[in-house]
């Protein structure tokens, strides 16, 4: 689906057959490291865990699904163990696919605002660079033009807000930067008036927008705003979620306080489809009605959120990750590649901007660091590729803006080392070294 299709007419296309730890087979038998968890930043813990299967497989055999209508028992134990690592929120819902667990948020601020004030609170305000999801619905909530056109008309109800990317504003190096990128927000906030804004979604870090970490204040302003004007803030780590960031969860590093988390891929690295959208106690109990209330309650359903080996697999991922103390080893690792990264930057001018958090990381490329123009798509389509044939896997954004395609992404499995580390830069050095502008 993120190539295109006449290329691969008449031509067999690429087949993973086997992982292990970090590293991928194709079905000619050469090996690849994989510096993209997967393609799409989901095997947080490597490839080839058998605990994970084995987990599964016994669940499976046991008791394999049953609807949300009734519980299972990795449903709730994963749900207490996930809310132990999330401290103010408290409910879970499960679905299978983060644009699920993302329309599972918005259903909720839509259904509270029917319920508290005739539907006009229902507004969800999303920011430029975004990206929630492949529904129409979790389209019409990303600010990634590419990733949009062609399949409108979208929900209507949703708001864009502008990004915070400090590399690309033209106050950027203000001290105050992130307070006034937030500002931005409650400009929106205004103009539509905040009796119609019902909620906020934001990505940590945005993702495949170009890797983008808030700049300093930006999250403790956003939160001062949501609390002013009554909007829930939810929060979409589905990409940032269990680990990614050196934290149980990217907004974690932000002193926030969001009403709404949702989260998938890394849940169960893969292993087994599951998402989550978690909640505070408030929020829930704003469904809490008498019996006789017919249609006050949350009337969600996911079929595949009764299937008992998404859990499963959670459990096991989540021990995995506290066991092999996985968290200290993507701050120290992401140190390693930034330590790495800087270099590169000094040795290759078409580097313009290094940034990450964790083992989740971008370089921007551009034709001249001064007026930061930036390269054609195809350098950095280029530069995969050459990385491809050295047996190294790395990421790009893709089909995501009309200039903007021309960051490197990179999302090693949690369990990198600076082995893995260095055979990575080692190749994007290289690759770098051979691009003419």
């Amino acid at each position: 689906h993120l190539t295109q299709h006449q290329p691969l007419d008449g031509k067999a296309p690429m087949m993973i057959v086997e992982g292990k730890g970090m590293r991928v087979w194709d079905a000619t038998g050469r090996e690849y490291l994989d510096a993209v968890s997967g393609g799409v930043w989901t095997v947080n813990v490597g490839y080839g865990r058998e605990t994970i299967a084995k987990s599964v497989y016994d669940q499976l055999v046991k008791m394999n699904y049953f609807a949300n209508s009734a519980g299972n028992v990795p449903g709730g134990m994963f749900a207490e163990r996930l809310i132990e690592k999330m401290p103010g929120l408290s409910r879970v819902y499960y679905s299978n696919s983060g644009s699920e667990a993302n329309e599972k948020g918005y259903k909720l601020v839509r259904q509270l605002a029917a319920l508290k004030n005739g539907g006009k609170k229902h507004k969800i305000l999303y920011r430029d660079r975004d990206y929630h999801g492949t529904t129409i619905t979790a389209l019409s909530s990303t600010g990634q033009l590419q990733r949009k056109d062609q399949y409108g008309p979208f929900t209507p109800g949703f708001v864009e807000v502008p990004h915070c990317m400090a590399y690309r504003s033209p106050n950027g190096n203000d001290a105050d930067f992130g307070v006034q990128a937030a500002r931005e927000i409650e400009k929106v906030i205004l103009r539509e008036g905040p009796d119609t804004v019902g909620s906020l979604i934001l990505e940590p870090i945005t993702a495949g927008g170009g890797v983008i970490p808030p700049p300093e204040g930006y999250f403790e302003t956003v939160q001062e705003i949501c609390k002013e004007y009554g909007v829930l803030l939810h929060i979409d780590e589905v990409v940032c979620g269990m680990g990614r960031t050196g934290k149980w969860f990217g907004y974690q590093h932000y002193d926030v306080k969001p009403d709404i988390v949702t989260m998938a891929k890394g849940v169960a690295s893969g292993y087994a489809a599951i998402s989550v959208t978690a909640t505070t106690e408030a929020l829930f109990n704003e469904f809490l009605h008498a019996p006789s209330e017919k249609m006050s309650y949350f009337r969600d359903i996911s079929t595949f959120g009764g299937c008992a080996g998404g859990p499963a697999a959670a459990l096991e991922n989540l021990r995995i990750i506290e066991e092999e103390n996985l968290l200290q080893n993507v701050t120290e690792m992401g140190e390693y590649f930034m330590g790495r990264f800087d270099e590169l930057q000094e040795k290759h001018p078409v580097i313009g901007d290094v940034r990450g958090v964790g083992l989740f990381m971008g370089l921007e490329l551009v034709k001249d660091r001064q007026t930061k123009e930036p390269v054609d798509e195809s350098v950095t389509a280029g530069v995969v590729a050459d990385c491809m044939q050295q047996g190294v896997m790395i990421g790009r954004t893709n089909r995501s803006f009309e200039t903007f395609n021309n960051t490197l992404c990179l999302s090693p499995a949690l369990i990198c080392t600076k082995d893995d580390a260095d055979q990575i830069v080692d190749a994007i050095d290289s690759a770098l070294g051979k691009i003419t502008l």
